[in-house]
């Protein structure tokens, strides 16, 4: 392959290696690929970046940034060879919508303080997206986010409109409990419908995190390290081992 190595790459390269990875010629893995082949991919290099801004390991985010960036590409390139949208497509896209959203920098709006500059935000989105009711709305939360995360997004905007759920940490515990107390129904009477009855406690839990402004995905993540350590050390007091063995 005639390509051209340099000290240091373009984002003009990088177009250029993954249209040659996608060419005849090219990767026959890379060639393979679909949307749907590599979805799990962009939800594992994503995951991989949070782990590394978590952590503070800016040389890993970094290579983690890329990694995203290979998959936006890989995606962008799939639907160019079929006459699609292009990555300059996207980057049109996202800079008419940028410019669009932030009046208060490209036009002539004033705004006082970050929470209007969020209201807005919102209402324009609802403009441009022709959502004329809050469950609209709350219908766009996408259905492919983790279960915590989209049921804090869709609670955060159903409380736009109205106190629709309960907005103090007693009274949403009032209805953990409430919930808790349907599922134990639902054990002894097996016909009940089980599913539902631990959802809704799961979502009444995660209100109970929204009050107490706490992100329940990273809650739960920080319960699970928790676990691992208590589990570390019931492992080395009950057989004598530990995780490094």
């Amino acid at each position: 392959m005639d390509f051209p190595l340099k000290e240091r790459y373009s984002t003009e390269d990088l177009l250029e290696i993954v249209r040659i990875l996608r060419a005849p010629g090219g990767c026959p893995w890379d060639r393979e690929q679909t949307h749907q082949s590599i979805r799990s991919n962009f939800i594992e290099e994503t995951y991989e970046a949070i782990e590394a801004i978590d952590t503070n390991d800016l040389v890993l985010l970094q290579e983690e940034l890329g990694d995203v960036l290979l998959q936006i590409l890989l995606h962008t390139q799939m639907e160019a060879e079929h006459g699609g949208f292009t990555f300059a497509d996207v980057v049109d896209g996202i800079a008419k919508k940028l410019i669009v959203r932030h009046p208060h920098v490209f036009g002539e709006t004033v705004v006082k303080d970050s929470a209007e500059v969020l209201s807005n935000w919102d209402e324009i989105k609802k403009q441009t997206k022709d959502q004329k009711t809050q469950t609209q709305v709350l219908r766009s939360v996408s259905p492919a986010l983790p279960g915590l995360m989209r049921s804090a997004k869709v609670q955060k905007k159903a409380l736009k409109v109205g106190e629709v759920l309960p907005t103090s940490p007693q009274a949403a515990l009032q209805a953990v409990e409430q919930h808790l107390q349907q599922v134990r129904q639902v054990v002894e009477h097996p016909e009940g419908d089980v599913q539902k009855a631990v959802g809704d406690l799961l979502f009444s839990v995660v209100n109970v995190a929204r009050t107490l402004t706490l992100e329940p995905e990273h809650t739960l993540s920080l319960a699970c390290d928790r676990f691992i350590h208590a589990f570390e050390a019931w492992e080395q007091k009950t057989y004598g081992r530990n995780g490094n063995d």
